[in-house]
């Protein structure tokens, strides 16, 4: 491929953004994730990349939004690292299969299925998708300590949003509903599109990586006849996020 001087898909280059990076899915996400930055300037958006950058108890951060899955995911952080960054939480949305995981919630990510096909291009499929501890465990205490109810836990990855949600109308319908149940049997916490994917290239890549999502509904819930509204306010977890990157901020200060 040929060199430029901006990163191919981002459009950002050296000094554009901090080692410290949140990904949300959303491009509309960003301005709300940068509203609780000190001094956040938008840098630009291109494609699904959505960028600001400011600060957090000093440090330069920024915020990039991905796209919905694992590869526009992990060219984001391919391009972020390539200028600087090092240390990733992603922000997004999650449904809920655990049955105890409701509409609201947050949900930290401690590892996730690979049930994409992104992360094969990094690592081979018995390589396990584990999020960075130290982010996992800053990203529990930060909702704690805001007062949500915080679930961690394994989630699971897919490519596709509707073989989660019609998967009768899929021709490997058998295979989708069978390991769905695998799923709920093993007590996967959500499903969502992204943490697989960022996990590995993070793995590939030595850097660290975290997730936590806002639970929008649950469909395990929804068939069982529970009451469940549905909510996609993302305020909890934007709040969770930001306040896990400045304990993970302080706790590298203090090294």
């Amino acid at each position: 491929m040929q060199a430029t001087e901006k990163q191919f898909h981002i459009q950002c280059v050296q000094g554009d953004v901090g080692r410290y990076c949140i990904l949300p899915g959303d491009p509309g996400r960003c301005e709300a994730i940068a509203a609780y930055f000190d001094e956040p300037v938008h840098i630009g958006m291109n494609r699904e990349f959505n960028i600001y950058t400011g600060k957090l108890l000093g440090e330069k951060v920024t915020v990039c939004s991905t796209g919905v899955g694992g590869p526009s995911a992990s060219i984001a952080m391919e391009e972020l690292h390539n200028i600087g960054a090092d240390t990733f939480i992603r922000v997004g949305t999650c449904g809920g299969i655990a049955m105890d995981v409701q509409p609201g919630d947050v949900v930290v990510a401690t590892g996730a299925i690979r049930f994409e096909h992104t992360s094969l291009e990094y690592a081979p499929l018995e390589f396990p998708a584990v999020a960075d501890f130290d982010i996992t465990a800053a990203l529990k205490e930060a909702g704690e300590a805001l007062g949500y109810r915080i679930h961690t836990g394994v989630v699971q990855c897919k490519d596709a949003f509707y073989g989660q949600h019609a998967p009768e109308k899929s021709p490997v319908y058998y295979e989708l509903l069978q390991k769905w149940e695998s799923w709920k049997r093993l007590g996967v916490k959500a499903s969502e599109m992204e943490s697989a994917a960022l996990f590995v290239v993070a793995a590939a890549l030595g850097v660290r990586c975290g997730s936590c999502f806002h639970v929008v509904w649950n469909q395990e819930r929804e068939k069982a006849g529970l009451f469940q509204p549905m909510t996609e306010d993302t305020t909890g977890a934007i709040r969770v996020g930001v306040e896990g990157l400045k304990r993970i901020i302080a706790a590298d200060k203090a090294k």
